[in-house]
């Protein structure tokens, strides 16, 4: 669907979200390797977050828990680390 930014054990996405949107969906990839993807819940509570991970870990197959937010974790603009992508 969109390709990460660096390929290894762990793989790393820049990702920009918009919160509070009719359906959790992938829009597309930016120029500078951005992915931007809406997001149903709102930024409360975590709740946006969980949503990205769970959305993230069924793209890929995996579970949500290899799935971390290493920063922007309340901001829009996201970086991610996965585990386990083959």
């Amino acid at each position: 669907m969109f390709p990460p930014l660096l390929s290894s054990e762990k793989t790393y996405l820049r990702i920009k979200v918009t919160t509070k949107q009719p359906k959790t969906e992938y829009i597309e990839t930016l120029d500078d390797g951005t992915i931007k993807i809406r997001l149903k819940a709102v930024p409360e509570k975590d709740r946006a977050n969980q949503e990205l991970k769970k959305f993230l870990g069924e793209i890929f197959g995996i579970s949500k828990s290899k799935i971390e937010i290493i920063s922007g974790a309340t901001d829009t603009v996201k970086l991610v680390r996965i585990e386990g992508i083959d």
